[in-house]
């Protein structure tokens, strides 16, 4: 079958890799209907995240039709159209069962691998280095699902493909931060990053009845979209000072909630990006905090802070001292999606969350390096590309 796989720093390359096959018993094989680019994956196209492997398939985030599944599945069938959570629960350890799902104690093979690069193992993802279980990903026209009973969720009928789509990360990611960021009705609630999952985040925050929310980002498409789409106020931080402009339209308060959707790959117009950017590069720190520090700053007293945004490493110039004396609750995690997604495709069958239009270059995965280029370079507009592992 046909993949797009990883092939060294900004190499990436369409390839045959052998089919997919059931290994154990709760295994599903899937035929990928819709899979998209994430920002997440630029991390790895960029050499941020250790542990990738010439011949890696990349993607995390997808759809697609049973075609077979192994003798101990039990929830699904040969034929069921499904969403697919990017990160794999077993649904039976302690962290499953507390629906921390990200921090699954049994799926990610690469335990000792993991815990040598980051300290502790995650959970397994698909496509997302060794350290992180080595899955195959989802940019390809099969895939083997494991657990699949946990990870799988049924689409319902009137959802389309492209609404259903990001049901995998984007929107559980999203939701995650708004809900375990403690938005409560009546609440300020500020964005960093008009992405995918910056934009899903904002719309949680205002279903979970924010009376204002603020998405902060400097690209003019994304921000006339976050508009459009998601009902919710804008800065472009590259026309005025976000702190500043933050506390003109909280009272001189602030916002109660602030959730970082940028991760390690943050810019800004300021010097402190290239003086991080170079320590980067280098690999001194891994991290350009740089949006996490404006949110520490811009919080309210007494606030809120959550890190939906990807960090692999040690961060530099973190301000401790502002976050301790301010007296602020900070909080991160990868997306406990089997907690959410359920819930999530409800919402959008009753027409509550629009998600399809950030599918905004669809293509097929002989395109998929293309489709990289510009979600990476963010040229021709592009929030997501979609691929079409079957035309």
């Amino acid at each position: 079958m046909k993949a797009l796989c990883w092939e060294g720093v900004n190499k990436l390359a369409v390839e045959r890799v052998p089919d997919p096959q059931i290994l154990n018993d709760q295994d599903a094989i899937l035929k990928v209907t819709l899979t998209t680019t994430c920002g997440s994956d630029l991390h790895l196209i960029n050499g941020f995240i250790p542990t990738m492997r010439a011949g890696d398939v990349m993607g995390h985030e997808f759809m697609g039709e049973i075609v077979e599944v192994g003798p101990g599945v039990r929830r699904r069938k040969v034929g069921d159209r499904v969403v697919v959570c990017s990160f794999i629960g077993c649904g039976r350890c302690w962290y499953c069962t507390h629906d921390l799902w990200s921090l699954c104690d049994n799926t990610n093979t690469n335990w000792e691998l993991a815990q040598e690069v980051f300290g502790f193992e995650t959970g397994g993802v698909y496509g997302y280095s060794h350290a992180m279980g080595g899955y195959k990903g989802s940019h390809s026209e099969y895939i083997r699902v494991p657990m699949a009973d946990y990870g799988t969720f049924p689409v319902p009928d009137g959802v389309n493909d492209k609404d259903a789509l990001y049901a995998s990360d984007a929107a559980p990611t999203g939701w995650m931060g708004a809900h375990l960021g403690g938005v409560e009705p009546g609440d300020v609630v500020a964005v960093w990053g008009a992405g995918g999952v910056g934009q899903m985040a904002a719309r949680a925050a205002g279903l979970l009845g924010a009376d204002r929310v603020i998405v902060i980002d400097h690209l003019p498409e994304r921000l006339a979209m976050t508009e459009q789409y998601i009902g919710a106020e804008t800065i472009d931080f590259s026309q005025t000072d976000v702190d500043a402009e933050l506390r003109e339209r909280t009272g001189g308060r602030g916002p109660d909630v602030c959730i970082e959707a940028v991760g390690m790959e943050a810019v800004s117009k300021d010097m402190k990006y290239a003086y991080d950017k170079v320590k980067q590069q280098v690999h001194l720190p891994q991290e350009r905090p740089i949006a996490l520090r404006e949110a520490i700053r811009s919080c309210r007293k007494g606030g809120s802070v959550f890190v939906l945004g990807v960090f692999g490493g040690l961060a530099d110039k973190f301000p401790l001292g502002m976050l301790m004396n301010k007296g602020l609750t900070v909080r991160g995690a990868q997306q406990h999606g089997h907690r959410y997604i359920p819930m999530l495709l409800e919402r959008i069958a009753a027409g509550e969350l629009s998600t399809g239009h950030l599918a905004t270059h669809e293509m097929s995965l002989d395109e998929a390096p293309t489709g990289y280029e510009l979600f990476k370079s963010k040229k021709d507009g592009c929030v997501r590309a979609v691929f079409r592992p079957h035309g």
